[in-house]
């Protein structure tokens, strides 16, 4: 009977797992077919909204300068910040390599009771003994033939690296920041320049249909015109929506939301300039000289020769001291005696030399591959210098060709726009027809496109040019 009971006590309890286990696990759906929402689902959904909070928000009404984005975007945007924290964690490295330098003191205190029966004569006597410990362990490394020494120049200047690394961050950022910038200028331009063509369209409508009424003109020329106004309003249409995604894109490279307003100077209040300051020779010394990414492959070059110091070392033997001290008491009962104590200082020193004489290449390998890591370092190195060289290049050249394009620009536009003009007049005293007119509306409208985009692509270019010399983070480096 009292076997039949556990086993149905036994059955109830197996059933309750079972439904607390089924109702904890995430079951997979019953097929392919469906979609798998887990029970952790909206907990993790909540945890993903209040991620996408954020926290930083920017004046609405205060128009911003570049330099007073690029300050916004280095405080807030999070690049910056996962750089920082990234060369914090290489400092910390360093801190732990130097730490080896030291000796390490570690306490421990022990307490413990033993009791067991002993044999003595013909009969057993219970014993209980009772022992208190402090202990102190002090462990140095006397000598290792440089292995620490290695050790700490690595992580000195992998800590280099991180600091390179992060500055490059900042150098990324302020490049992204000037470009979205520049594009938005862009945009905002181009909406500009539609907009006056869409006005200029609508001049030559309404000439249109003023010389129709008089009887001057015909009806496919009011057509014509009216087309002509139907297709500048759709080309001002999708260039709104080429500004609201410029405006989306500076907002994500602050470090914003993409919805936030806002206002920045127009391109009107920019200066733009009409010449290079200095050679594409300077330009390209002043990049292998600055630029942050060839400086972090030539400390990490350092790195890798500290390692093969490291790996070297390793052939020679390791001294290293130990003492334990240890302040021992103890209680003991032996019936039917009394209690009996005993202290003491205990312990001992320890000079450990240790010497491996056959490891079965592993010295040898990493020694190897510690020297293969050097090369493949240097290699990098010279291949980074090989692409700053020619990206430095590169945008010399286009900044040159916008400079040119921005003066060709300019004369299109003022021919453009007197052909417009006079075209215009004509068409009203009917020496010119409707299709000349509606040509040279077109042509000042690609004159008017061109000029913006001439004028924000060498500031841009101008950016790119700092961008790759590294000109951007340095401490006299001029704002845009």
């Amino acid at each position: 009977m009292i076997v039949s009971r556990v086993g149905h006590v036994v059955r109830v309890l197996f059933v309750l797992l079972a439904c607390v286990s089924s109702a904890l696990a995430q079951s997979a759906p019953s097929s392919s077919a469906h979609p798998w929402h887990g029970s952790e689902e909206k907990q993790i959904e909540a945890d993903g909204r209040r991620l996408g909070e954020s926290r930083v928000t920017i004046e609405p009404g205060k128009t911003y300068s570049l330099a007073e984005l690029i300050d916004f975007a280095e405080t807030h945007n999070p690049e910056t910040q996962l750089g920082w924290e990234r060369a914090r964690a290489q400092a910390a490295g360093l801190g732990i390599a130097r730490s080896e330098l030291y000796p390490t003191l570690a306490a421990a205190a022990l307490s413990q009771t033993r009791r067991y029966e002993i044999l003595v004569g013909d009969r057993f006597v219970r014993q209980t003994v009772q022992d208190y410990d402090v202990v102190l362990g002090l462990n140095y490394t006397v000598f290792d033939f440089g292995a620490r020494s290695a050790r700490i120049s690595a992580a000195r200047a992998e800590v280099l690296a991180a600091n390179f690394a992060f500055n490059d961050m900042h150098r990324k950022v302020i490049y992204q920041v000037e470009e979205a910038y520049y594009r938005l200028l862009n945009t905002s331009g181009q909406k500009d320049a539609a907009q006056a063509s869409l006005s200029n369209a609508q001049n030559v409508q309404r000439a249109a249909e003023q010389r129709l009424a008089n009887g001057l003109a015909t009806l496919p020329d009011v057509l014509e015109a009216r087309s002509t106004t139907a297709q500048s309003e759709y080309d001002l249409q999708a260039v709104l929506g080429n500004e609201e995604i410029a405006r989306g894109d500076l907002a994500t490279a602050l470090g914003i939301s993409a919805a936030a307003a806002i206002h920045v100077q127009t391109l009107d209040q920019l200066p733009t300039p009409d010449s290079v300051a200095d050679s594409v020779e300077e330009a390209i010394a002043r990049a292998l000289r600055q630029h942050p990414d060839l400086l972090e492959q030539v400390a990490k070059i350092r790195s890798a020769n500290a390692r093969i110091k490291e790996a070297h070392a390793a052939y020679f033997p390791d001294l290293t001291l130990n003492a334990i001290p240890a302040a021992q008491s103890s209680y003991g009962l032996q019936q039917p005696m009394p209690w009996a104590h005993s202290s003491g200082l205990l312990g001992g020193i320890v000079l450990d030399l240790q010497w491996t004489v056959f490891d079965g290449g592993l010295r040898k390998n990493r020694l190897a591959q510690a020297k293969a890591e050097a090369k493949a370092t240097e290699a990098q190195a010279e291949l980074a210098r090989d692409q700053i060289t020619d990206q430095v290049w590169a945008a010399y050249s286009n900044l040159n060709t916008a400079l040119r394009e921005r003066q060709a620009a300019t004369a299109l536009l003022e021919a453009a726009s007197q052909s417009y003009d006079a075209a215009l007049e004509s068409y009203k005293y009917g020496l010119r027809n409707l299709l000349d007119v509606t040509a040279a509306q077109r042509t000042l409208a690609q004159a008017r496109a061109a000029d913006v985009f001439a004028r924000t692509q060498v500031l841009s270019a101008l950016a790119s040019l700092a961008f790759q010399t590294g000109d951007l983070i340095q401490q006299n480096a001029a704002r845009p």
